[in-house]
């Protein structure tokens, strides 16, 4: 059985470990109230320019362009969205699992936003072709910009045959949901039909050519942009439900030492009292 000073030792580490986590979960809410409102204000919009760009592209009939077919090369990239920080649950782990799970590793580049995500797939075996884990601190649109210019200038030169962006998408404060989408090349989503009807072909000026390479880099530096703000969200959101559930294990913890820690004390009474009685029967 552990020593009364065994015991208060550790419950006086316990003690101070929830002081941590009570005031990390304190930082995490904070934060979460000002990324959520960031995600939830941008979110129509970039939901609104995936629309567009699908229903431009399901009224343009078969279009012959570098962005709408895959690459000559069979390498994959992927943008994998993480944090720099841990102590948030599966939030990293979840994104690493979903990657090794989807897509080759021999075949595969590795585009990191965020150190953990960048180790744990380097660990996997996959390639990290570039790190842009600063990013993720203060998420700007040049930023995703910026990446979405050095991805296509790859896809063009022939270097990679798809473009693939792996995220967490923010539910609410409790449910983050890992997610997997292809960029490049660009695809509509089978069966999508609108009303049935027939329509008339999208006509393009000057030429489809020139209009779909300025409006695909458009859409794909939208979807990263609005994948960061959702990726920040849900790393907020996940640290504070840890840090919650983690004060709580504390709590029941130190109970559980603090009812220990009495019981060898009243136990330690006991015995010296008996020890004292035992003594006084004795001289008498």
């Amino acid at each position: 059985m552990a020593s009364m000073r065994d015991i208060k030792r550790r419950r006086d580490s316990i003690q101070s470990t929830e002081q941590i986590t009570k005031a990390m979960k304190l930082v995490s809410t904070v934060k979460l109230q000002k990324s959520k409102g960031k995600a939830e204000a941008s979110k129509p919009y970039f939901n609104l320019m995936y629309d567009t760009i699908s229903s431009v592209l399901r009224k343009s009939g078969n279009l012959d362009h570098k962005y709408l077919k895959p690459g000559v090369s069979q390498k994959k990239a992927v943008i994998a969205i993480t944090s720099n920080r841990g102590l948030a649950g599966g939030y990293n782990n979840n994104i690493v699992k979903l990657i090794n799970g989807e897509l080759p590793v021999g075949d595969t580049y590795v585009y990191a936003i965020g150190r953990k995500g960048r180790d744990g797939l380097a660990r996997k075996g996959f390639q990290v072709k570039a790190d842009y884990s600063e990013v993720i601190n203060e998420p700007l649109y040049r930023d995703a910009a910026d990446i979405t210019l050095e991805l296509l200038d790859s896809f063009i030169r022939g270097e990679i045959g798809e473009i693939y962006l792996a995220y967490t998408a923010f539910k609410n404060t409790v449910t983050q949901i890992p997610k997997l989408i292809k960029l490049l090349p660009v695809e509509m989503e089978a069966g999508e039909e609108e009303s049935g009807k027939a329509h008339a072909l999208m006509t393009y000026e000057p030429d489809e050519e020139e209009v779909l390479d300025s409006i695909v880099p458009k859409y794909m530096s939208s979807l990263i942009y609005g994948a960061l703000l959702e990726a920040v969200a849900s790393e907020n959101g996940a640290r504070m439900t840890a840090m919650d559930n983690a004060t709580s294990n504390a709590e029941e913890m130190i109970e559980a030492l603090s009812l220990q820690y009495n019981r060898a004390r009243q136990g330690a009474i006991t015995q010296e009292l008996t020890e004292i009685v035992a003594g006084a029967n004795a001289i008498s």
